[in-house]
């Protein structure tokens, strides 16, 4: 006897979060999220290490 009741369990697809996505994604948004705490502990860095702003540094005033 068989059992009619029976359902299909499938499981989700899950985007791969790292992944390198053009557009308006959340991918996209994890990445700038990254690069832009890289930039700003550069600046830390620079200005840190050097003893001057980092617009300073670098002679833009």
């Amino acid at each position: 006897m068989t059992n009619a009741s029976t359902t299909k369990v499938t499981t989700p697809v899950i985007e791969d979060r790292n992944a390198w996505r053009w557009g308006f994604t959340p991918q996209a948004e994890v990445w700038n999220g990254r690069l832009a705490m890289i930039g700003f502990s550069a600046a830390v860095l620079v200005e840190a290490f050097s003893g001057q702003g980092f617009l300073h540094f670098w002679g833009i005033l």
